[in-house]
């Protein structure tokens, strides 16, 4: 069995498969996959209705899984509030440095051939959209003094 609270198999297999600067979106329910996605990058749609699965959720379901190094958003205008950039910045480690692009910026960062999963979700509110940078497995390196 495995010990992981992901037990969606083509998310598990997307997941095993972004290495170190990979980039993974997960998607706000307002993004617009036909002209935003490069045709190469697989796309996993948890979005079975408005609020489900929201994006939080989503997000520490895969910071379990594996490590970020950066976390990448959609600036917003002024005049609005975005409540789900807290959320988020309250899950990522505190390591992960947060990027801010505007529209178009996000939009091309997230064709890039780097970006190898999209993940659909029902998120309803607005500028919800996270882009994350894979980071390097970090392992504590053996003793070789010590013995067994």
């Amino acid at each position: 069995m495995l010990k992981t609270e992901i037990i969606h198999p083509p998310l598990l297999n997307a997941l095993a498969r972004c290495g170190h600067k990979t980039q993974i979106l997960i998607a706000d329910a307002n993004y617009g996959f036909a002209g935003n996605v490069a045709e190469e990058t697989e796309i996993i749609w948890l979005n079975l209705s408005a609020g489900t699965v929201a994006a939080p959720l989503l997000l520490e379901k895969i910071l379990a899984v594996i490590n970020v190094e950066k976390a990448t958003m959609m600036a917003w205008p002024a005049d609005v509030q975005n409540t789900i950039a807290s959320e988020y910045g309250a899950l990522l480690p505190g390591t992960c440095q947060m990027e801010y692009l505007e529209r178009e910026a996000f939009y091309s960062r997230v064709k890039s051939p780097l970006t190898m999963l999209v993940i659909a979700s029902g998120e309803t509110r607005l500028f919800a959209n996270v882009l994350l940078t894979v980071a390097p497995v970090i392992t504590a390196q053996a003793n070789p003094t010590k013995t067994l």
